[in-house]
């Protein structure tokens, strides 16, 4: 790339020329990341869909159990292997598990119990190899490479998630759900080698060599103990706790309306991967050209993380009065596509000024047991609105609350974080 060309990309993009190459690799690690979650993720709502919507609390409840379970396998992985090498672990092992549920699908590729496992497997692997991946960039970047950079970084998994859903349309056919999570292993693998490549250009193996080669010690439950001990750290379990349950709501409404409109299989599978398409495509205007310069003013990540809860509550409020397709897919694009675009590099700059366990354990811990607890513990609030009310408005109108709390929460994690930053100082 010509010097010409670096600079007009960096003046577009309102980051550093020299920050580029770790930035690109940063964007490459999200986009095969997320191109590769996204290939099986109309495949997964498929196989919810397949077990009875009826059934998705069970499904949200083994998640949650099966998380439990993984939380403290993660954080023995996270006391005991070399930071810098904690993501190729993670992601070799994610990658190992699919080539198992490839053979599988090809034994038995319409057994009903082998899709609600893969429905829990992959809700399990998304949270935790994403959190995962936005461990890598809080910790090779400081606080103000975040407010610049995050937001492009992120936009390499918007763009995964446009390419993603596309592939899985057009390769569903001819190579079966079998060979799209063959496809998913060999991407994850490409992403956990340009992980290696970001913490190289941006420096990390050179100016902190010492410290990435060692392991962060600790017990396999430390990021727990770390959460229940800092007011900063729990406050951010608030903020996801209330985001899964608002996340929830809408998922559950989706399902449900999306199966008594689209009954057939193969139409539902094409709606949920056009849907992801659209999202991703107006994330990525947004990570390219709107984050970085929000997020840089005074009260910029404030905003990142106010607006969208803001919005979904009046999307509630439209769901609770004009309940039906239409309505819920125009809510779930904005909600969705601003929660990429806005909340995730938001929140992702919260943990910028704690330490390096904060950024593997606590934020793994809240990232995945808090959000995955809150998760089910929605789905079943859900379902029991529905079925005591006997109306999705009810419901709908409990989710307007619940953003309004969201919204209230990320207002006050702004505030501390601003406070943080300014002191170099944490809880």
């Amino acid at each position: 790339m010509s010097s010409v060309m670096a600079r007009g990309i960096a003046r577009a993009l309102a980051i550093d020329v020299r920050e580029l190459p770790a930035v690109a690799s940063g964007f490459a690690l999200f986009f095969l990341l997320f191109c590769g979650y996204y290939v099986l993720r109309p495949v997964r709502e498929t196989m919810g869909v397949a077990g009875g919507v009826d059934n998705l609390p069970w499904l949200f409840t083994a998640t949650f159990v099966v998380t439990l379970a993984a939380q403290p396998l993660f954080g023995w992985v996270v006391a005991r292997v070399q930071r810098h090498l904690i993501l190729p672990v993670v992601f070799g092992f994610f990658a190992g598990n699919l080539l198992v549920f490839v053979a599988a699908m090809v034994a038995a590729p319409d057994n009903l119990w082998l899709a609600r496992s893969f429905y829990v497997w992959l809700s399990v692997f998304n949270l935790i190899a994403v959190s995962v991946a936005w461990s890598v960039l809080v910790d090779v970047f400081d606080t103000t490479q975040a407010q610049r950079l995050f937001g492009v970084s992120a936009a390499g998994a918007s763009l995964g998630g446009l390419v993603g859903p596309a592939l899985a349309v057009m390769l569903v056919g001819p190579w079966g759900h079998a060979g799209l999570l063959a496809l998913s292993a060999c991407l994850l693998l490409a992403a956990a080698a340009a992980a290696a490549l970001v913490r190289r250009q941006a420096g990390a193996m050179t100016s902190a060599d010492d410290a990435a080669r060692q392991p962060l010690g600790g017990s396999p439950l430390a990021g727990m103990r770390d959460v229940l001990h800092s007011p900063y750290l729990l406050r951010i379990a608030l903020f996801m706790a209330l985001l899964a349950c608002v996340s929830t709501f809408l998922y559950v409404e989706q399902a449900r309306i999306v199966a008594m409109s689209f009954p057939d299989r193969a139409a539902q599978t094409r709606v949920f991967g056009t849907l992801d398409a659209i999202v991703q495509g107006l994330s990525i205007g947004l990570q390219l050209f709107v984050t970085g310069r929000i997020a840089r003013r005074q009260f910029g990540i404030g905003v990142l993380l106010v607006a969208v809860p803001m919005v979904t509550m009046l999307g509630f409020l439209w769901l609770a009065l004009a309940p039906g397709f239409a309505a819920l897919a125009v809510v779930m694009v904005l909600r969705r596509a601003g929660e990429y675009g806005l909340v995730r590099p938001g929140r992702e700059m919260l943990y910028s000024v704690m330490s390096a366990t904060a950024k593997y354990r606590a934020k793994n811990f809240n990232d995945t047991v808090v959000y995955r607890g809150a998760d089910a513990l929605a789905g079943w609030l859900k379902a029991m609105l529905d079925a005591v009310a006997q109306l999705p408005a009810v419901a709908m109108l409990a989710g307007a609350v619940l953003a309004l709390a969201w919204a209230v929460t990320g207002g006050s994690l702004a505030r501390r974080q601003r406070g943080l930053a300014r002191t170099d100082h944490e809880e």
